[in-house]
């Protein structure tokens, strides 16, 4: 492997992109490649295998796309099944395909998503019409390769696995090695993620050629756009003060916790306080995770609830601040989380609120990161006064949960719930309190 440290370019042209995929940048609002751009692209183009390492919201996709729409123009005629991408969620799966028919536009490229939580039938229906692209996850992807008529990867000249370092684990180690037995070794091979961990050494098990390894930052990085700062709070009050922040700063947000139950009761208690708040999490149907993700995508809810699925690669640029409710035990998972925000070379916030019982788990990102956050500035007495009302709010919630079968319900539970949550994801804030209001001393 080798390091390239290529200077800044000015434009997709510089990178030697034909003027039809310049076009369709323009169109995405991509007026200039971004560093791993342009620091992959050229090598992409050269026929290099590629190891990339960025910042997430670098524009990873467009490092891998442009190239692979470039080998499909290029080639004699468009061949079916040129490209798969294989991605750890269904929600990025989804986006990575859209991202590539927008790019490929002008010349019709048919692209097909393989992602589980959706009906088999209406996958092997796109995959008849032969595209060009096949987005997925592992493991559907391995269902159709397995019991698919008619279907193989053996035309495949180009493998992507984005989001690498989650893809080599247990979850989807078993499917990959599979995969990787049935599709051709002669192809081109590009990895891309936020973080590498030590399993970047079972990268070699994907029959990568004299990779270029590219870093376009340090191991693991955030973008300098985006203000990182923590809360250190008794657990007792740490709802108060997140109702105070989302009061104090207004805007497009996404909220993590570790838990689905977690995701629920807080979208609850939100609603119950006038916040246009939708969950998002693991157990809800695919169709109305995404649905989740359109609502908040199109304003109708400016607060997202979720688990750590939704923390990697979704592209969402309207996302002004991110907060941990809960911190993630696993320190790389911060990096994917504040990543939501600060896209693209937009400014962001990211607030941490930290109790007694998550203090080890900071540290430890602290460390990752090499810095220490500075604290927010909130107001003791303006959050605690809130007291009295968040506490009603989580009853009523608690109530709800409990009268819907809460805890005692099997996974798949989301879906029971949904129609609670479409009342409160409509406009108008309908089914949710009066509009919320911070009191004042």
């Amino acid at each position: 492997m080798e390091e390239d440290n290529r200077e800044e370019v000015k434009s997709f042209k510089d990178l030697n992109i034909c003027d039809l995929l310049v076009e369709a940048c323009d169109k995405l609002g991509w007026t200039a490649p971004t560093k791993i751009q342009a620091d992959s692209i050229p090598h992409a183009l050269a026929g290099k295998d590629i190891i990339g390492l960025a910042q997430t919201g670098s524009g990873k996709t467009g490092a891998f796309a442009l190239p692979i729409i470039q080998a499909l123009l290029e080639a004699k005629s468009p061949q079916p099944f040129f490209g798969c991408v294989l991605l750890p969620t269904r929600e990025l799966a989804i986006q990575i395909a859209e991202q590539f028919e927008a790019l490929g536009a002008s010349i019709g490229l048919r692209t097909a998503v393989l992602v589980g939580g959706v009906d088999m039938n209406q996958q092997q229906i796109a995959l008849a019409r032969r595209p060009h692209i096949v987005v997925g996850t592992p493991g559907r992807l391995m269902d159709h390769l397995t019991n698919t008529k008619g279907f193989s990867l053996r035309p495949l000249k180009y493998l992507v696995l984005d989001e690498a370092d989650r893809l080599l684990n247990q979850d989807f180690e078993k499917a990959l090695d599979d995969i990787l037995k049935v599709i051709p070794v002669e192809r081109r091979t590009y990895l891309f993620s936020a973080t590498m961990t030590k399993k970047v050494k079972k990268l070699q098990r994907a029959c990568l050629r004299n990779p270029v390894k590219i870093e376009s930052d340090s191991k693991y990085s955030t973008v300098d756009t985006l203000k990182q700062l923590h809360l250190f709070i008794a657990a007792k009050y740490k709802d108060y003060y997140f109702v105070y922040i989302l009061t104090d700063t207004p805007g497009s947000t996404m909220v993590f916790t570790r838990t689905c139950d977690a995701t629920n009761l807080l979208a609850l208690m939100l609603r119950n306080l006038g916040f246009r708040a939708v969950p998002i999490n693991g157990h809800m149907s695919q169709a109305k995770r995404l649905g989740a993700l359109n609502k908040f995508k199109s304003g109708d809810c400016n607060i997202l609830i979720c688990t750590d699925v939704a923390s990697r690669g979704l592209d969402i640029p309207s996302v002004d601040m991110v907060i941990n409710y809960e911190i993630p035990s696993n320190s790389k998972d911060y990096i994917h989380r504040v990543g939501r925000t600060a896209r693209a070379g937009r400014s962001g916030v990211a607030i941490s609120l930290v109790n007694q019982y998550e203090v080890e788990y900071y540290i430890q990102i602290e460390k990752l990161i090499g810095k220490k956050l500075p604290k927010h500035p909130a107001e003791e007495a303006e959050a605690l006064l809130l007291s009295e009302r968040v506490n009603e709010a989580k009853r009523i919630s608690y109530m709800k949960i409990k009268e819907s079968g809460g805890k005692n319900k099997r996974k798949g539970r989301g879906d029971d719930d949904g129609e609670e949550f479409e009342k409160y994801t409509s406009k108008g804030n309908k089914g949710g309190g009066k509009t919320f209001k911070k009191s004042r001393r």
